[in-house]
């Protein structure tokens, strides 16, 4: 029997799929505990909208990626620092900072674990950064740290 997946299901397979299973397991223990469903017409007209709907986001996903690439790459983004002697920072500047910098600035929200610093920045300087986008995607851009004016 055929049946379309409600729930992972061990042994089976995913939440989602069509599996072929024997009649007596999908009769006494699938479809009893609503872990699926018969895989009649209109099950399976959903189970290719679902897919369709699913491909469509990730359509949709990438394209954005690819267009936010497009206006970040080879960007500087400059940060502002406030520092000690010797042009050393109180801190450091962090890939959250760089990623509220980059919302501000273009509007992209990123979030701070996709934004990755070659190393911690702790002094004044240009530094390379790579922003992951999508899987796959990625932008590299500048950071260029400078000194924040004295009060």
């Amino acid at each position: 029997m055929k049946v379309v997946l409600l729930q992972d299901v061990k042994g089976t397979g995913k939440k989602g799929e069509l599996a072929n299973v024997s009649d007596g397991y999908a009769r006494n223990f699938l479809l009893p505990r609503k872990l699926a469903k018969e895989a009649d017409a209109q099950a399976l007209n959903e189970l290719k909208n679902a897919e369709q709907s699913k491909q469509h986001k990730i359509d949709v996903e990438t394209a954005e990626a690819k267009e936010n690439k497009k206006r970040l790459d080879d960007k500087i983004i400059e940060m502002k620092a406030k520092a000690g002697k010797g042009g050393k920072l109180f801190g450091s500047v962090t890939s959250k900072e760089v990623a509220a910098e980059l919302q501000r600035i273009f509007g992209i929200s990123v979030d701070k674990r996709k934004v990755v610093l070659e190393s911690d920045i702790k002094s004044f300087g240009t530094y390379h950064a790579e922003v992951k986008l999508y899987t796959g995607i990625s932008a590299n851009i500048k950071v260029k740290v400078t000194e924040a004016e004295q009060k």
